[in-house]
């Protein structure tokens, strides 16, 4: 009776996959622990050398074979094409006249942040301007 120990070989790497942070490695060992005892328990591979030849070529083929596209679509198709939450386009209001090329400060929802003037322009202070573009924690802003 070899078959129960793969079931629970897989089941317990299936366990381990579910406690461990996200690298989806041990789902393909467990599915494949899993699949070797069923075909043990069925009698289709009885002899030692064949599971454990069987479990390593089902462990790496479904790895490679199935791992990118699992990941991909766990972590969506346009994740990267709409952020949850950007700052460009926002308008902010300098806390004091920014030069062209110049580097002060901008309150943009209620918290102060450090700026640059984007545009050719001097940015009067008070004046509402739309940021451009975000660098770290600096906010490239120019006329609204």
């Amino acid at each position: 009776m070899v078959w129960w120990s793969w079931a629970l070989l897989g089941l317990a790497l299936l366990a381990a996959e579910l406690l461990t942070p996200g690298g989806l490695y041990l789902l393909f060992f467990g599915l494949a622990a899993l699949a070797v005892g069923a075909l043990a328990g069925a009698g289709l591979a009885d002899p030692p050398w064949l599971q454990w030849a069987l479990f390593s070529i089902l462990s790496v083929v479904s790895l490679l074979l199935f791992r990118g596209p699992l990941l991909a679509r766990l972590k969506g198709r346009d994740s990267q094409a709409h952020p949850v939450d950007t700052l460009v386009g926002e308008l902010a209001t300098p806390l004091e006249d920014l030069a062209p090329g110049g580097a002060g400060k901008v309150e943009l929802r209620g918290t102060i942040w450090n700026a640059r003037n984007a545009g050719q322009a001097a940015l009067a202070r008070g004046r509402r301007s739309r940021v451009e573009r975000v660098d770290g924690l600096t906010l490239w802003v120019g006329p609204e």
